[in-house]
């Protein structure tokens, strides 16, 4: 823990902005670790996933939400709720919006409701290794023209061109304080819930365009062995039986393929050697089961 408190800082940043803007890729490059998955498939992030980084003598609880979209079906409304009480919570919100994509009607959405929020507000804009400066310029004046952002940063995600320069704005942005985590924990998630999200991470990789975004992972077993090693048990739950065919693949090579590339993920999380045992079941409607919510951490939306 970091002992002087009068010179300490420590809040929480909430990383905002629509499906696929790379909010994900940010959070894990301002933390410096993998702590949130990052996938092609869009709203990949459900719940909150916090991620911590130290700057100086500031500690920023870096809280990436879910994309903020139109909701369709239950679980799509408790993302989005979830999103929008990350980023009421926080002590400074960051605005992402993909550069090359500029500002369509979901990014509009959430524009419109950026003023209810009364915090310092941070325009980002990422992919910039993709787009001309001229539009990155006209793109920045343009959305400060219709709401003033405290502070605007052209950066990239995948490269960490920029990166640095928006840690440090945000720390001094964070009140006077005592350090809220030990200085070595780079995120608040419970390891067993981590382990999930990197083996759907793994799920998404390779069967991106066959299975449907209505998969999830939950955590069984989490034993510590004498020797050191942990083993774990994880179920995959599909709506259907022609999906989970389709993840266990011809003689089982697809799920095979999934617990390889997740358990070395899951071993340097651990910092332990893993043994990884998946399950495949079929769970009708599993999205209207509040107890797949609460593992999820998202509230149960009724109606």
């Amino acid at each position: 823990m970091a002992e002087d408190t009068a010179e300490t800082r420590a809040g929480f940043a909430a990383l905002i902005g629509v499906p696929n803007a790379g909010k994900s890729t940010l959070l894990n490059s301002l933390v410096g670790s993998k702590v949130s998955i990052v996938s092609r498939k869009v709203q990949t992030t459900r719940a909150l996933v916090r991620g911590i980084a130290i700057e100086g003598s500031a500690q920023i609880v870096f809280v990436d939400t879910p994309g903020i979209f139109a909701p369709k079906r239950r679980l799509d409304r408790a993302m989005v709720t979830s999103a929008w009480s990350g980023a009421a919570d926080a002590d400074a919100v960051c605005l992402l919006v993909d550069a090359r994509k500029g500002v369509d009607e979901e990014v509009e959405a959430v524009l419109g409701k950026l003023p209810d929020l009364r915090r310092p507000k941070i325009l980002v804009l990422n992919k910039i290794d993709v787009i001309a400066r001229e539009r990155l310029l006209d793109l920045a004046a343009s959305l400060n023209a219709r709401l003033p952002f405290d502070h605007t940063f052209m950066i990239s995600a995948l490269t960490g061109d920029g990166v640095p320069d928006l840690r440090r704005v945000l720390a001094g942005l964070m009140p006077p304080g005592p350090w809220l985590y030990p200085e070595d924990q780079v995120s608040d998630a419970p390891l067993r819930l981590l382990a999930a999200e990197i083996t759907r991470e793994k799920i998404y990789d390779r069967l991106h365009e066959e299975l449907p975004y209505s998969s999830t992972v939950e955590t069984d077993q989490w034993q510590v062995r004498p020797d050191g090693s942990v083993r774990i048990e994880q179920t995959i739950f599909v709506e259907r039986e022609s999906q989970r065919k389709i993840v266990l693949g011809k003689g089982g090579q697809t799920i095979k393929a999934i617990g390889q590339a997740a358990r070395v993920d899951i071993a340097e999380a651990a910092d332990a050697p893993v043994h990884l045992f998946l399950y495949v079941k079929v769970r009708e409607n599993w999205a209207d089961d509040p107890e797949r919510y609460r593992e999820m951490g998202l509230d149960f939306p009724r109606g």
